[in-house]
Parts: C-alpha cells; sequence; structure tokens
C-alpha cells in the first residue's frame, strides 16, 4: 500500500507492512521517542522478541520515502485488555524519526493504521498522548479522534506526575452488527 503525501509536492510514501527486518530502525526510531520525554512513559525500547510478542499481528506498519528505503516511521497497536470483550480495541503507537517529522509521515501511518485496523476487524482504536504533545494531539483529533478525557497524574516519569490524554476513534464500520 502506498499513500501520497499532503499537497502532492513531494513523492508519494509507501506505506506497507513491517518484518523483523526492520526492527533495528523501527527500535531507532522509538528510542528517539523515548528520549523526547513526550512519546511514552518508556525508558528503554525492548528487545524483538518481547515487541513482537505484546503486539497484535495486524497491523504493523512502516513508512518509507520509497520501495527499499531507510524507514522514517511505524505504527503499531497493542491490545487494551485480554479479555475476550475487548476484543476489538486496541491502544495504538505512531513513531517518526526526528529528521522525518513535519513531512507527513505521521499522517500517512495513522491513516493507514486505522485503514488495517478495521479491515482487521478492530473496532476503537485508543492513544494515550502526554498533553505537551501537540503535534501528535492535533494528527489524531485531524483523523477523527475524539478526546475522551484527561488521566491525572496517572504515571511518575523522572520524579514527575504525568498527565495523559485520552483519545479514540470508533470505526463507522467495524462493531456495528
Amino acid at each position: 500500500m502506498s499513500s501520497s503525501r499532503p499537497g502532492g509536492s513531494e513523492a508519494p510514501l509507501v506505506v506497507e507492512a513491517m518484518g523483523a527486518e526492520d526492527w533495528s530502525a523501527v527500535r531507532a526510531i522509538y528510542e528517539a521517542g523515548i528520549a523526547s520525554g513526550h512519546a511514552t512513559f518508556e525508558t528503554k525500547a525492548p528487545s524483538w522478541e518481547a515487541w513482537d510478542r505484546d503486539h497484535l499481528a495486524r497491523p504493523r506498519l512502516v513508512a518509507r520515502s520509497a520501495a527499499g528505503a531507510p524507514v522514517l516511521g511505524w505504527a503499531a497497536v497493542v491490545p487494551v485488555s485480554g479479555r475476550c470483550v475487548y476484543g476489538g480495541v486496541a491502544d495504538l503507537s505512531v513513531y517518526v524519526a526526528p529528521e522525518a517529522r513535519g513531512r507527513g509521515v505521521g499522517r500517512a501511518l495513522l491513516a493507514a493504521l486505522v485503514r488495517e485496523s478495521e479491515e482487521a476487524g478492530l473496532w476503537t482504536l485508543q492513544a494515550g498522548i502526554f498533553p505537551e504533545n501537540a503535534a501528535s494531539l492535533a494528527l489524531h483529533r485531524s483523523l477523527g479522534f475524539r478526546d475522551v478525557g484527561t488521566r491525572e497524574k496517572i504515571g511518575r516519569m523522572a520524579g514527575r506526575w504525568r498527565d495523559v490524554l485520552l483519545l479514540e476513534r470508533r470505526s463507522p464500520t467495524v462493531g456495528k452488527e
């Protein structure tokens, strides 16, 4: 699958399934997000085996400027619970390499993640985003995610309590039966 960049001024991005061979690039992008202090509570990236075990097999996506080019960003989902009643609900992650930010990579990834998650039968995607991450909040809201609320002082990071905004997107088609 591929997706065009906003404005059509540059070559289209290639958004495709992530494979194990992408892990070193995915991990480096994840580590850059961790280092920013505004992307996750995690303090280090896991091993491939742990990451692979925790994330759903589909969708897992990477974005490149062209087929075979370096990974510019990635997106994936984890189930919110092991309970069967939550089987169609997943928590998402979208990460973009620092050098690729502001180029439509996040939008292409999140739009593809929404499409593929519906194809995989997911009816709700949720995202927990630090209030300071204005770009991520704007991106999610622009693609139909709504604010559910603020989880105040939900976790400590570097000795400081952090709030997380909870956003969600309900599929207009999946889960309506």
